[in-house]
């Protein structure tokens, strides 16, 4: 965070005690949840990265800068689900050649948020949380600046969150409804409201429910013009109808 975005930062809301109290603990929990879990998915990690070298050229991890607690960057973790060449500095969500760059196993991974589990090595080290808000790309300004106004960087950033179960790759496309979603988490922040989370999280992931990308949107937005265009030429159709019918009536 520069000095200018810390002098425009509009601190919106302060933890209360209670939360600062839930988030000590919640800091302990995270560390023992994310030890454990590494144990337990190491053989799942020998598997998955024996399919990505098989699958393709590359390193098997995926390492990028993110926006995190403060506002600070840190380095985020992931199974790579991508070619080399890829643009990775885009947001899925607005990445309109991810169909091409995306692997084949990559596309397994992202459908079940397997190239995620990595991250687990973020939580570990305190530089994520289980629960929060997702770290942003340093090229996703909007958000980034929505996030600033409701000073959204005095937690850790997480896995997942409530504007991931409330439209996820989705809410890239709105600044705005996402860093709403984040300022409530923010507000409301408790042991109960990370229970709805993770389970809730958990259903999604299974059903794949909010998965979108640059291509699915162009797709529904070209959906849309058609329909769109469709109920106009219906418009047309049945006002030369009615005319038609006048003229008769006339003559």
């Amino acid at each position: 965070m520069t000095k200018t975005e810390q002098e425009k930062l509009n601190i919106e809301y302060k933890l209360r005690f209670g939360q600062k109290i839930y988030l000590v603990f919640k800091a302990g929990f995270d560390f023992i949840f994310s030890l454990v879990m590494l144990i337990l998915l190491i053989p799942l990690f020998i598997v998955v990265a024996i399919a990505i070298k098989l699958d393709s050229k590359g390193p098997v991890f995926f390492c990028q800068k993110r926006i995190g607690r403060y506002g600070k960057e840190f380095t985020i973790i992931k199974f790579r689900s991508m070619t080399l060449d890829a643009n990775h500095e885009v947001a899925t969500a607005k990445y309109e050649q991810v169909a091409g760059s995306i692997t084949k196993v990559g596309k397994v991974l992202r459908k079940l948020s397997i190239d995620e589990l990595p991250q687990l090595l973020c939580i570990l080290t305190f530089k994520m949380s289980l629960i929060g808000y997702r770290p942003l790309i340093l090229s996703e300004k909007n958000i980034h600046k929505e996030r600033l106004k409701y000073n959204m960087y005095q937690i850790r950033p997480g896995l997942t969150g409530w504007a991931q179960i409330n439209g996820r790759d989705a809410m890239s496309n709105m600044p705005k409804k996402k860093a709403e979603y984040d300022f409530y988490y923010l507000q409301n922040v408790s042991f109960w409201l990370d229970f709805k989370i993770f389970f809730k999280t958990i259903g999604k992931v299974i059903k794949s429910d909010g998965v979108k990308d640059a291509t699915y949107n162009k797709k529904n937005k070209k959906q849309s013009t058609a329909k769109k265009e469709q109920q106009e030429q219906a418009v047309v159709t049945e006002y030369m109808a009615e005319t038609q019918k006048e003229n008769k009536d006339v003559g």
